[in-house]
């Protein structure tokens, strides 16, 4: 699904968080949103579900504004994962995945294949995962299952708000491999929040750096790393860039 931001805005009072933002999101491509904490990453990630409303400027899916459509019904067809996962403690893993389903109501057999069909995506095994509850699951697998349950209704769209950021340097970089697949076999549309440039650079497609609310530049990741636009872009990308873009490209084709 096609999804562009006109001239997008949010205040806050005399604060303005996101200025005038102008966006297309390209389909089944990870679009990486990254910039210094405040700059309006994920005020436009939430501006995008309707968590936050925007002030002024428009949201299009396929060319229809985000106005017509109803807000719960656009909140059930994109995924949502966050840093701090938010799966229910006192329901199991398959109960938290199968949460969207139910909603819409789907055939118990179909979210039971549904569920089993995204832990072995996310190489959970299902039989010895499912019927567990989320604090008998290590920080990683909790992860996991929060990217099965963004995925569970099989969303066109799936926005992520630095969903490996509380988890150790080791096991992210393990997750960061295991998303790169997981994107490999689904092709879905996703925009990710991230304050790291090395996983900006290893995860994204393209690459849209803010700064104080407004978009600096947007591109496809090797086109910035190698013509960055000013000297700001240059400080995120760090004087490393060249070696964690040669990493990235590695890590993509699987050497």
């Amino acid at each position: 699904m096609a999804i562009k931001l006109v001239n997008l805005t949010k205040k806050y009072g005399d604060f303005t968080a996101v200025n005038n933002l102008n966006i297309e999101f390209e389909d089944n491509k990870l679009t990486v949103l990254i910039g210094p904490s405040g700059c309006g990453k994920t005020t436009t990630l939430k501006m995008i579900n309707r968590l936050i409303e925007r002030t002024s400027g428009d949201i299009l899916f396929n060319g229809k504004s985000i106005d017509d459509i109803n807000p719960i019904e656009l909140r059930r067809s994109i995924g949502y994962v966050i840093q701090e996962i938010g799966l229910f403690p006192h329901m199991t893993v398959f109960d938290n995945i199968a949460v969207v389903p139910r909603l819409l109501k789907w055939p118990e057999d179909k979210i039971k294949k549904r569920v089993y069909d995204l832990l072995d995506l996310v190489n959970l095994d299902p039989e010895s995962t499912a019927h567990k509850y989320p604090a008998q699951l290590s920080g990683g697998q909790r992860q996991r299952v929060g990217v099965a349950r963004g995925l569970a209704a099989d969303p066109d769209i799936l926005l992520m708000d630095e969903p490996f950021g509380a988890i150790d340097p080791i096991n992210r970089e393990t997750l960061q491999d295991a998303f790169i697949e997981i994107q490999e076999k689904i092709k879905k549309t996703i925009i990710f929040v991230t304050h790291d440039i090395r996983e900006a650079i290893k995860l994204g497609d393209k690459i849209a750096i803010f700064k104080d609310g407004e978009l600096v530049q947007y591109d496809d990741t090797q086109n910035i790393v190698q013509n960055p636009k000013d000297d700001f872009v240059k400080d995120i990308l760090g004087e490393d860039s060249q070696f964690k873009a040669l990493e990235f490209v590695k890590v993509s084709e699987g050497l």
